[in-house]
């Protein structure tokens, strides 16, 4: 039996070694080889069969119409292999591999045949089979079925069509503006994905499929959360992971937010084998790969400052778990223990822990030789200035943290005892050469030698002394230096336009980094003891900016007022060059709440809460002064400005059944007329008429000190547009019936009048005139 096997097996490598020259021969290979690999063949065979067809749907040579066609015809067989009870694994794998290669192919046909119902349910089969065999399989098997899952969920999620008018002609005008040139468009060149399905297809609708898909993603990510060990099958996952984000934008930013949350050194934590290790660091690797690749791909998308962090956060982590060898000291080139590396080490040997100085060389000493404690004439010859500064800095920091201090104890005292030494030998050799001019003195005349060192004269002797020198004399004598205390100079004043760009940047290096903190992942305390900005997060730098846009320049407009005031006293043209910081990190806050107010409106409303108190703590301040004072001094008031141009700035944006107005109306601390104005506007906008009416019902509802003017608001709604008398007249029937009332009475018209006096009976020998007896249709119809 063995021997047909194997005249079987050559005979099909010759085969495949034929479509492996020539492409064209598959159309006629593939179909004459089924019979043979299917599911009653030999087991060897089997595997030689799957393998090839997973070869082949994966070739580049073999064109697509050639594979859509040819996997049609390979559904059966594929289907047959995968039912066999205990098959091998072999055979598995590359019977999914080929399943994964023709899944996108067959769902083209498909689309395109919509009334073959028999060959969709193969396909159905063949892929309810490989997702059952995905949690109970071998690894291999698994590793498969997952790169089958990722193209299901790709094929089945919609993807980008390069333009709707497939096969039309699209003009398009040359650089040169002379000619016309034309293009065209065909199916080929679309993707496969959900887009290309009708909404109206029989066998595969659109929202199903695309529900499947979402469980499927759903299913592959869960094995971020399980905690799994399994390095082989995360890594699997992630590689496929990384087709789905560069293809399909729509999930892209469910994966990214997925893999940022998973943490591959979690298992660190644990005693790890060194199978374990291995598979930690394949895990970690590849999740920074993966979100490395994406960072690369665009560095300003919107996840680029957290896969920065998260892989620079990654990298430390894995230092400081497996990097032992950066924190340990390198082995010393010589021997510190006085033993042989040659010879074996002895437990009880007595170590020699103390390390020789060695002696100062002969002649002159430098404050280098002095210093140097070692002997290996590399180390000696090394010019250590060519270093920068901060690299030495660098480099001597973490030394002097890890040194030994026994080791530092030794070094110092070595240096301290030869410098010593050395004072010794210079103090000798100054009394060798003073010996011979001393010696010859003694013999000329003994009491004149007074060494130079001991000066004998009292203080008024030397003053008298220098007294009789010269000038030249005097000066040539070198004097003591005493150094007194040393001050920084003062920098120099800033100009209004320096600290006018100091204080901009300022601005924007606060914003910048406010946009890459994270938000509070817990809610704040509630109540008003708790104290702001003291968590360090994002809210905390949105309570600093606030605070410093409303309460830093709290009382400097009155010496701004009152420098000029006194500067047009004096004749002097008071000129301010640009706006005040303030002023500054209002602008800039403003643009950053307008560029997603729906996200920010909370930063909105506690900015403005801000605003509306520093006005309030200024005006009584002022009140106070002006007692004191006797003047009438007035402040500007922010808060009625900067509520109005928020208003002015998402008002446009508003969509009729948006809630942020009503949000942002109730939490704001004051409403004016002004306010009520921007709401009122609104109306004007037939589409928008019940936003304007609910944001002014709610504001009636539970605010009552504003609910009059309210209600003068609905009243003038109601009146003056025609779109909104519906919606306000149920509510001023409620809260304004009399204005309803008074309304109805003046609707009576004179014609009316007229009417109801001509249909009163005629006294007897008058006639009316026919004109009088004749009533109007329209005055029929208005006195209704």
């Amino acid at each position: 039996m063995a021997a047909p096997v194997t005249d079987q097996i050559a005979k099909l490598e010759a085969a495949r070694h034929l479509v492996l020259s020539d492409s064209t021969h598959y159309a006629a290979i593939v179909p004459g080889i089924l019979p043979i690999i299917g599911a009653q063949s030999h087991l060897e065979i089997r595997r030689w069969g799957a393998d090839f067809l997973a070869e082949a749907f994966a070739s580049p040579a073999l064109s697509l119409q050639g594979k859509e066609s040819l996997s049609v015809q390979v559904l059966q067989t594929l289907k047959e292999l995968l039912e066999l009870p205990n098959e091998d694994t072999g055979v598995l794998k590359s019977v999914i591999q080929a399943a994964a290669s023709i899944y996108g192919l067959f769902f083209r046909y498909i689309i395109n045949n919509p009334l073959d119902s028999q060959t969709w349910e193969r396909m159905a089969s063949i892929k309810s089979n490989i997702l059952k065999r995905w949690d109970s399989a071998a690894t291999g098997v698994r590793i498969c079925c997952i790169k089958f899952v990722q193209r299901v969920v790709q094929v089945q999620t919609p993807g980008i069509i390069a333009d709707p008018r497939v096969g039309a002609i699209l003009p398009c005008l040359t650089p040169t503006l002379d000619t016309l040139t034309c293009s065209k468009q065909r199916p080929e060149q679309n993707e496969v994905s959900l887009a290309l399905v009708p909404r109206d297809h029989p066998l595969i609708p659109p929202p199903n499929l695309e529900a499947e898909a979402s469980g499927l993603l759903d299913r592959l990510l869960n094995v971020f959360y399980e905690g799994s060990s399994d390095a082989v099958l995360i890594n699997a996952t992630l590689n496929c992971l990384s087709i789905l984000v560069r293809t399909r934008g729509s999930i892209a930013n469910k994966i990214v937010s997925t893999v940022l949350s998973f943490n591959p050194l979690k298992l660190a934590n644990t005693p790890m084998s060194p199978k374990s290790k291995v598979h930690i660091k394949s895990m970690e690797r590849t999740t920074r790969a993966f979100l490395m690749n994406i960072y690369r791909r665009n560095e300003n998308g919107p996840f680029a400052a957290r896969i920065k962090q998260h892989v620079d956060r990654l990298t430390q982590s894995r230092m400081d778990i497996f990097d032992e060898g950066s924190r340990k000291r390198g082995a010393p080139v010589e021997p510190t223990d006085g033993l042989d590396d040659a010879k074996r080490r002895r437990l009880g040997a007595e170590v020699n822990t103390q390390k020789a100085i060695p002696p100062l060389p002969p002649g002159p000493t430098s404050i280098a030789q002095l210093y140097t404690l070692t002997s290996e004439e590399g180390l000696r010859s090394f010019d250590v200035t060519q270093l920068p500064i901060d690299l030495v800095v660098r480099i001597a920091l973490p030394v002097l943290q890890r040194i030994d201090q026994g080791l530092l104890s030794e070094a110092v005292n070595g240096v301290r005892s030869r410098y010593i030494a050395l004072g010794k030998s210079q103090q000798t050799q100054t009394h060798g050469s003073t010996s011979l001019p001393v010696s010859s003195a003694l013999d000329e005349e003994e009491d004149d030698y007074e060494p130079d060192f001991e000066p004998t004269e009292d203080s008024e002797q030397i003053l008298n002394k220098e007294d009789g020198l010269s000038a030249l004399e005097v000066r040539q004598e070198p004097k003591d230096l005493a150094l007194g205390p040393f001050k920084l100079p003062q920098p120099p004043p800033l100009t209004s336009e320096e600290a006018e760009r100091l204080g901009k940047g300022t601005i924007s290096r606060v914003f910048s980094m406010m946009s890459v903190l994270e938000e509070p992942t817990k809610a704040p305390k509630p109540g008003l003891h708790r104290l702001a900005g003291s968590n360090y997060d994002k809210e905390a730098w949105i309570t600093v900016i606030t605070r410093l846009a409303t309460r830093a320049s709290s009382g400097l407009q009155d010496a701004e007022d009152e420098v000029k005031n006194e500067a047009e006293q004096n004749g002097i043209i008071a000129t301010h060059k640009g706006h005040s910081l303030a002023d500054g990190i209002r602008e800039t806050l403003w643009k950053y709440i307008i560029d997603d107010f729906r996200i920010r409106i909370p930063i909105a409303i506690a900015w403005l809460n801000e605003e509306w108190y520093n006005d309030r703590v200024i005006e009584m301040q002022s009140a106070s002064s002006n007692e004191q004072n006797g003047g009438s001094m007035s402040h500007p008031q922010n808060y009625e400005k900067w509520v109005l141009r928020v208003l002015d700035g998402i008002v446009p944006y508003l969509d009729a059944k948006d809630k942020v107005l009503i949000r942002f109306l109730s939490e704001i601390p004051g409403v004016s007329e002004a306010v009520l104005e921007r709401i009122k506007n609104i109306a004007r906008d037939p589409d928008r008429v019940t936003l304007a009416v609910n944001a002014i019902h709610y504001l009636v509802l539970l605010r009552p000190p504003v609910r009059e003017m309210c209600l003068d608001s609905l009243e003038d709604m109601w009146r003056n547009y025609d779109d909104a008398r519906a919606p306000t007249r149920k509510l001023l029937a409620k809260w304004r019936p009399h204005v309803l009332e008074a309304d109805t009475a003046n609707t009576i018209k004179p014609d009316v009048k007229q009417i109801l006096m001509n249909t009163a009976p005629t006294p007897p020998g008058e006639q009316s005139a026919p004109a009088k007896q004749e009533i109007a249709p329209s005055a029929i119809a208005a006195a209704s």
